[in-house]
C-alpha cells in the first residue's frame, strides 16, 4: 500500500513530465507514486522518458483533462497501489518543499477523511490548484472531480467540497509551485490556449454553476458521512 499516488494528466508535454518526475525524486520523503494520465492518441512519447519504479504512464481514451484524471484516479492506474491518499497536479506544477508529500499525508491522517493543499505561489489559500485527498473520498464519490467539467473549475470544486464538509486544510509553508502563464512562468502554448479557450471556460462555468445547485450537496453529504458527521 502506497501513502500517496499523484495523478498528473498531460498531453504533448513529455519534457514537462520528465522535469516533474525529477522534482518528485528530489523532494518526496514518503512512499509516493506518480502516475501520468496521457491520451492514447497523443503522439508524444512519455514512457521511455519517465517510467520507473515509482513512476507510471497510464494511457486512456480521453477527450478532456477531467476524463483523464477520473479514469486514472478510479482505475487500475491507482488501484494497483491501494494508496491512503490520491493527489492531483498539473504537469506545470513543481514541488519545492522537501517532504511536501509527508506533510500532506500527516495532515490527512489528522483529518481522517479530508483534502489538503499547499501554497502554489499563485492562488495561495484561495484555490487548491493542486491537492491530495484521502482515497475514501474518491471511492465514495466515484470520481475525483465532477465529470460534467472539462478542465476548469476543478479546483473550485475541491475547495467548495472541502469547506462544506469541514475537512479542508491549507498548508502555507508547503510550496508546490504552479508554473502557469498567469504567473508569468510559462508561455501560452497550444495546450494552454486549447484548455482555456472561451468555449471551454463558458462550458465549465455553466456546468459548475449547475452542479453547485444540483450535485454538490449530495457529494458533501457523502464526505460528511465518511467523517461521521451529520
Amino acid at each position: 500500500m502506497a501513502d500517496l499516488v499523484v495523478v498528473v494528466p498531460s498531453r504533448g508535454r513529455p519534457e514537462a513530465a520528465t522535469a516533474l518526475a525529477q522534482h518528485f525524486k528530489n523532494t518526496c520523503t514518503a512512499d509516493t507514486r506518480l502516475v501520468f494520465a496521457v491520451d492514447d492518441d497523443d503522439p508524444s512519447v512519455y514512457g521511455p522518458l519517465i517510467a520507473g519504479d515509482k513512476v507510471r504512464v497510464y494511457a486512456g481514451d480521453n477527450s478532456t483533462m477531467v476524463e483523464a484524471l477520473n479514469s486514472a484516479a478510479t482505475g487500475r492506474a491507482v488501484e494497483l497501489d491501494s494508496p491512503f491518499a490520491i493527489g492531483f497536479m498539473g504537469d506545470d506544477h513543481c514541488p519545492r518543499t522537501v517532504g511536501w508529500d509527508s506533510a500532506y499525508i500527516e495532515a490527512l491522517r489528522e483529518l481522517g477523511t479530508g483534502i489538503v493543499y499547499g501554497n502554489d505561489l499563485l492562488q495561495g489559500s484561495r484555490l487548491p490548484t493542486q491537492c491530495a485527498m484521502t482515497s475514501d473520498i474518491v471511492r465514495a464519490l466515484g470520481y475525483m472531480c465532477p465529470p460534467v467539467l472539462r478542465h476548469l473549475f476543478v479546483d473550485n470544486y475541491w475547495r467548495d467540497l472541502g469547506k462544506a464538509a469541514e475537512c479542508l486544510r491549507y498548508l502555507p509553508d508547503v510550496t508546490v509551485e504552479h508554473r502557469h502563464p498567469l504567473a508569468g512562468k510559462a508561455q501560452w502554448d497550444e495546450g494552454y490556449q486549447r484548455v482555456n479557450a472561451p468555449e471551454v471556460a463558458t462550458h465549465d462555468e455553466l456546468a459548475y454553476q449547475a452542479f453547485m445547485a444540483d450535485g454538490l450537496a449530495a457529494d458533501v453529504a457523502k464526505v460528511r458521512a465518511l467523517r461521521g458527521a451529520s
